[in-house]
């Protein structure tokens, strides 16, 4: 049931940016008298779910949901149909418009793309406002696993900013981290400024659980224990962690990170159990575990406690809407980067539809009941909206940043490209998106046989 709900919201999601995107392309295509020959959700190769022909365009639903498309009309495009484009231009052809008039119509997709986030992340703000885990809130600072402290954090570190613009939200900072160049935070009274070690960041990405390289910080109290050896250390529910072997371990990453020192190994505890003191003999697993349970309710409570729910009238909801619209660009722009970086090697973590699928938002109900979180699912289709936006303007043939850098250049250099050039760089396009589409695809399979998905 669960993997159900997951795949109706993708393709809920895919379909309803599919069709206003394609829809930003229609719209002006019409607008300037262009015939549309085709409206289509998903491809269809060799054949159609649905179709039905209206005036002169045929409307219908293809079988690969990866996507759609309008064939217009005069237009070089993924179909590759050139029969057309050998016979004298018509007035009511793509290629029979002046240039700035294919320009609106190229970017009228990753336009809407982009309007369509705004006034997602608008209604958010206005209607749910935006409840956060405030950084400002850290008291205690942030509690930092072994990745983390790669990267050059340290425990009880508090977040200032990141490459100098204010750390406010937990969520948003885990992400601007791994994207980030240096941070500065606050450690021992001191604000420290360092370079994000990349070794730390490709560590942390390796990981299923990325962003839980920073946590607020809690003492460790126990809740149950969960292994023979726990037991028969002496640890009971209610007992205070406070220090293992003599070094004092006020917080729950303290211990943790003394456990993961001591694999295998017997360590001393030492505990505050009924207002005493009291110290014991413990087993570390070979993963650094006690087998003890930590008490969720007080975990619960430290979130609680550092945690802020903004609401937003509708007038401050609009230039929030923006802002975060922005904020996702941002951040698409910059996964390029360290995609691409030597030492982070980011497009090893790559996820196709399969890990999309696998990570869509849901609820789940104390009974083992699941539904869909719809505020989870509008976020998730505002960040993939501006991701489809951003991605269709890279300037490779194939997309519409292909097209649109074709259309530029002859309203600057004052001449067409030649035609067949464009047969060719759309040939070349597509090609090199299908094998992309193969390898991301190839990436996900993998994953899942190797467990890392």
């Amino acid at each position: 049931m669960e993997i159900a709900i997951k795949m109706f919201q993708f393709i809920l999601s895919i379909s309803i940016l599919v069709i206003l995107h394609e829809l930003g392309h229609f719209l002006p295509a019409k607008w300037f008298k262009t015939k549309v020959e085709k409206f289509y959700l998903f491809f269809d190769p060799w054949f159609s779910l649905v179709k039905k022909k209206v005036g002169e365009t045929e409307y219908g639903i293809g079988w690969l949901p990866f996507g759609g498309y309008v064939k217009i009309a005069g237009m070089v495009d993924e179909s590759m149909d050139t029969e057309q484009l050998k016979q004298p231009a018509q007035p009511w052809e793509f290629r029979a418009k002046p240039a700035w008039q294919r320009l609106i119509i190229m970017l009228g997709g990753v336009t809407v793309n982009f309007f369509l986030a705004w006034i997602i992340y608008t209604c958010l703000s206005f209607f749910n406002g935006e409840v956060y885990a405030d950084l400002t809130k850290f008291n205690n600072g942030v509690g930092v696993t072994e990745a983390g402290k790669k990267m050059g954090f340290q425990s009880g570190d508090k977040i200032i900013n990141i490459d100098g613009k204010p750390a406010e939200r937990l969520d948003n900072a885990s992400i601007n981290i791994l994207l980030g160049d240096h941070v500065t935070v606050l450690r021992n009274g001191k604000e420290v400024t360092f370079p994000i070690e990349k070794e730390g960041v490709a560590e942390v990405l390796k990981q299923k659980e990325a962003k839980l390289y920073i946590t607020p910080r809690f003492p460790m109290i126990i809740d149950s224990l969960a292994s023979p050896s726990s037991k028969a250390s002496g640890l009971a529910k209610g007992d205070k962690v406070i220090a293992v072997n003599g070094k004092p371990t006020p917080f729950f990453d303290e211990v943790s990170s003394v456990l993961s020192e001591n694999k295998g190994k017997t360590i001393a505890i030492e505990v505050l159990r009924n207002g005493k003191q009291e110290t014991l003999n413990a087993a570390v697993d070979k993963d650094g575990k006690l087998g003890v349970a930590i008490n969720q309710k007080l975990m619960a409570n430290v979130m609680a406690n550092v945690t802020t729910n903004k609401k937003y009238s509708f007038g401050e909801a609009i230039p929030r809407g923006f802002e975060r619209t922005i904020e996702a660009l941002t951040m698409q722009v910059k996964q390029f980067k360290i995609m691409f970086n030597s030492k982070i090697q980011g497009y090893k973590n790559v996820g196709g539809p399969i890990a999309i699928v696998k990570n869509m938002p849901v609820d789940k109900g104390a009974d083992g009941s699941i539904s869909i979180n719809w505020a989870a699912f509008w976020s998730f289709t505002a960040m993939f909206s501006v991701w489809l936006a951003f991605l269709n303007l890279i300037p490779i043939p194939g997309l519409d940043g292909g097209h649109v850098l074709f259309t530029l250049y002859e309203m600057i250099v004052g001449k067409p490209v030649p035609q067949k050039v464009l047969e060719n760089a759309q040939m070349i396009g597509v090609i090199f998106l299908l094998g992309l589409m193969l390898v991301i695809f190839g990436s996900d399979i993998f994953k899942i046989f190797a467990g890392k998905l």
